[in-house]
């Protein structure tokens, strides 16, 4: 029977291709969704009781009442270093504690003194040190508003919306609403033993019109209003084929919003791991561009302001408000408190092939060939779930891969690696070693009675691991060390997918909310479970090294500090326009709240693409941090070399125009681990002013020197590009043809085109000789890509590790240099000085675009390199006058030392 029901389950999963919505809640199916969002705006009951008022050097307490109920909230403010407010609110006298979100917060925020600069009966004005920002309290009705000068820059709970279900005791004797003890969906009831606990509370952003993040959703980077329709839900589930443009839940949650003007950019980060809904609405919803223009011609005094709403099932409100004033400081701030993006292996960042499954040992030596035999470039061969003894992870199945080591070798004879997946339901089978450990150390989550949570997934009947207990995942991490993980190697890494966590025959395809980790419900933990899964494995592959190698994990679900650990994915896309379209703001929305390191499915998981949808596909993944090619079981196989010589062609050309960008990208990931600074982002972020770019998400930025428009229309034969900045130039990647920034560009395509520019007044640093892999081109020279600037000035950067192990951070052994060009001169100069690091290239060539004010001596010029000690050597050199650009042949410097390359 268990049999029946596994393989029942998997052809529903394989014969559907389109999401069921009825498996999941909308806001009126969701109890406390429904009961808070009939509260509407007006006077709050909420009123601050000043004579509570209590102040130290790091933060203020005042007591709130709840005039209706007469229950009491305790209020804290605190000041928190590099601009930023953190507002806690709670009961002042729970009947026992409601859960705080641990582990997400890198460390207790630091914070500043608060000091008051008035007070009376109606309020109290504390100052935040900044500029001549405060901070006000007012006391009836509560409400915080944060000002710089006369403007105000936020507003809490000015709409009246602050709403908190006070913990109480169930009396049966009591008429009660519908949900608030117990609520059903489907089949599935949802005990509710502290009955109603959600909590609600509204901010107002007056000259804001142009909000994004809370992903994860398949809509535009532009955040809508919700008005007339469902809010923006977060809750991490296993959505299957997910539907576009809407605000269903899909597998991550990062409660984070970016609110942007001309002006200023704020960030409102929600510390809250319950189910939770977001509500947007503006007075600038429905109003054309005329209209607008309409309102400034006639004088209208109605500034634009959007108004937000955050909505839990459960735990208490705590919130980081994060005042910018650049988008660059959010960044910053928000990595102050989650951590940054973690620095991967640099072979992480080449292409992976993938998909469910490959079938066997010779299949991967095969397809392993296929690349060589075609001149393609990859790093990792993927193996699903069907390479594991009967779905049992941590082993491999004995007759379809029955010398795991044997494959592994000879993949790192080509300097080539493998990801295997290990998912975080455990196949409950008595012969199984990991079921077994799990339950003799009473690892397994709970259900309502207190026996072992179990639920359906792929091994059929499954157990779930408490991941919020730090006894398992260090357990857990233990089992991915050489003599426990059988036939695993250095070159194996891990990808963790289900982990939202799945349950197939849960409510939503997820566990159920009264499921007990300890003394906590899963309604209260479920969106950081898969952070925790991820956490531990990322921690496994740190420790079987000794500490010394850098891990790669991937990730479906995620939550706020997710980035610290690895990668994430889109999820299960389709082969189909549209979800080529959307992985754009998809990862751009992901990039804005710390997550840099993301991609989606090449080619779509479901369905088979046209050769056409492949290709263009191909040529945006390669310009996504994360690219991964993946598809499902019952699709046709695609390796690239399949669809003929010419599509082959232009896969491989793209693959290898990855290649040899990834000294880019990899000074970019380095960047975004020290920085927090998104990789792939969208205009706005480097262009804060420019009103344009506001809603542009199909085309980004990669860093701030590469600008990428993919093609993403059927049969297209051209797109349309913005090219940003006023006075500053834009060069095609492979022509050199300049064009100016602050305009419209109609770029004709064929099939071979993908747009993509360098920004005037940047230096690129290439590897032009592709291999088979990036750890083939370790010791390759470098091609400096210098673009001059109208000014005749470009800078830029060149970082060099080991790009596998932490000494750049134990050891500091890395080179970081500063490239610089100027007065006809280009300098390399040390950023950090460092220990001696001797693994570094040499560099190549320098092609230099845009020498048109050189043009009429550069032939009679003499090219000189001097090195640090300053002797000077001849440089050849070329000059393609109909094109201004200059090509330095090998001019043989070492990347790692001080040198100028002088025109005379």
């Amino acid at each position: 029977m268990g049999l029946l029901s596994v393989v029942c389950v998997s052809l529903f999963f394989s014969s559907t291709f389109a999401v069921d919505r009825g498996n999941f809640k909308t806001c009126d199916q969701s109890a406390f969704c429904k009961r808070q969002r009939a509260l509407k705006p007006g006077q709050s009951p909420y009123r601050a009781l000043l004579e509570t008022l209590e102040l130290s050097d790091s933060r203020l307490t005042l007591q709130l009442i709840n005039d209706n109920n007469k229950v009491h909230l305790l209020l804290e403010l605190y000041r928190l270093q590099g601009n930023m407010t953190r507002v806690k609110i709670n009961e002042l006298k729970p009947l026992k504690p409601r859960f705080e979100v641990p582990d997400v917060l890198i460390a207790e925020p630091p914070t500043e003194p608060l000091s008051v600069l008035s007070k009376d009966d109606n309020g109290v004005v504390l100052s935040l040190g900044v500029k001549n920002q405060r901070l006000i309290v007012s006391a009836r009705p509560f409400r915080l508003d944060i000002m710089q000068g006369p403007e105000v820059l936020l507003s809490l709970n000015s709409r009246g919306l602050l709403a908190f279900e006070h913990l109480r005791l169930h009396k049966d004797t009591d008429k009660e609403e519908v949900g608030l003890w117990e609520e059903t969906f489907k089949s599935h009831t949802d005990t509710k033993p502290n009955g109603p606990t959600s909590i609600s509370l509204d901010f107002s952003l007056p000259g804001v019109e142009h909000v994004y993040g809370i992903p994860e959703h398949a809509d535009d980077l532009k955040l809508k209003t919700t008005d007339g329709g469902d809010p923006y839900r977060l809750y991490n589930l296993d959505v299957f084929q997910y539907e576009l443009y809407n605000p269903m839940a899909l597998y991550g949650s990062i409660p984070v919003m970016l609110a942007h003007n001309t002006q200023r950019t704020m960030g409102i980060f929600w510390l809250n791991a319950a189910e939770t809904w977001v509500d947007i609405s503006s007075n600038t919803t429905g109003k054309t561009v005329f209209g607008k223009m309409l309102d400034f011609v006639q004088g209208s005094s109605e500034n634009p302001q959007t108004d937000v709403r955050w909505i839990s099932e459960s735990g208490i409100i705590d919130v980081f408000i994060m005042l910018g004033p650049k988008p660059s400081d959010v960044f910053s701030q928000y990595a102050s408190l989650t951590g940054t993006q973690s620095f991967p292996p640099l072979a992480s960042l080449g292409y992976h092939q993938c998909r469910w499954n490959y079938n066997d040992q010779e299949d991967v030596k095969s397809v392993d060939q296929g690349f060589d035999q075609h001149d393609i470039p990859y790093d990792f061969i993927w193996l699903d779930i069907e390479h594991a003894d009967g779905k049992r992870y941590f082993t491999w199945d004995p007759h379809k891969f029955p010398q795991p080591k044997e494959m592994l070798q000879g993949l790192m004879d080509k300097k080539r690696k493998m990801v295997a997946i290990v998912d975080p339901h455990i196949r409950v089978d008595s012969g199984y070693k990991i079921h077994n450990e799990i339950t003799s150390k009473d690892f397994y989550v709970k259900n309502k009675d207190g026996r072992n949570y179990e639920g359906w997934c792929w091994p059929g009947n499954s157990g779930y691991p408490d991941f919020t207990k730090p006894e398992m995942r260090a357990w857990w991490a233990s089992m991915f060390a050489y003599d426990q993980y059988e036939g695993s190697m250095e070159n194996l890494f891990t990808w963790n997918d289900m982990n939202e966590p799945s349950v197939f025959n849960g409510p939503e395809v997820t566990m159920h909310k009264d499921a007990l980790h300890g003394k906590w419900e899963h309604r209260d933990i479920h969106n950081i479970y898969g952070l925790y899964v991820q956490m531990a494995t990322a921690e496994g592959q740190t420790r079987r090294s000794g500490g010394v190698e850098r891990p790669f994990v991937l990730t479906r679900a995620f939550f706020a500090g997710s980035q610290r650990y690895g990668a994430v994915w889109t999820g299960d896309n389709a082969a189909e326009w549209d979800h080529l379209k959307i992985s754009i703001p998809m990862c751009l929305s992901l990039g804005l709240v710390g997550v840099s390191f993301c991609g989606a499915d090449v080619g779509g998981f479901f369905k088979n693409p046209s050769t056409e949808l492949l290709v263009r596909w191909y040529q945006t993944g390669a310009y996504q941090p994360f690219f991964r090619a993946h598809a499902h079981l019952d699709t046709t196989r695609r390796e690239p070399w399949l669809f003929g010589p010419e599509n082959t062609a232009l896969i491989r050309e793209v693959i290898r125009q990855r290649y040899a960008l990834l000294p880019y990208w990899y000074q970019l990931l380095y960047q975004a681990h020290k920085t927090g600074m998104p990789v792939m982002r969208p205009l706005w972020v480097d262009y804060p002013k420019d009103t344009a770019t506001f809603t542009i998400d199909d085309e980004f930025l990669i860093g701030r020197d590469l600008l990428v428009h993919p093609v993403t229309e059927e049969g297209s034969r051209g797109v349309t590009a913005y090219l940003p900045g006023a006075g500053e130039v834009w060069y095609d990647v492979h022509t050199f043809q300049k064009h100016n920034g602050a305009q419209n560009l109609y770029i004709p395509v064929t099939l071979s085109s993908i747009p993509v520019f360098q920004r005037g007044g940047s230096i690129i640093p290439r590897k032009d000789r592709v291999r088979r892999s990036s750890t083939c081109m370790e010791n390759d020279p470098y091609t400096l890509y210098v673009a001059l600037s109208p000014k005749k000035f470009a800078e830029g950067e060149l970082y060099i590790d080991d790009g596998h192990s932490f000494n750049y951070d134990t050891k500091k052994e890395f080179i970081h240099r500063s490239l610089t060009f100027a007065n006809n001169a280009l300098t390399s100069k040390y950023l950090f000085s460092p220990v001696e690091y001797c693994n570094i290239g040499k560099i190549m060539s320098c092609i230099t675009a845009e020498m048109t004010s050189m043009s009429r001596f550069v032939w009679h010029a003499n090219l000189l390199m001097i090195s640090r000690t300053g002797k000077e050597t001849p440089v050849d050199f070329e000059f393609d006058t109909s094109m201004s650009v200059l090509t330095l042949r090998k001019p043989g410097m070492n990347a790692g030392a001080d040198w100028t390359l002088l025109l005379q």
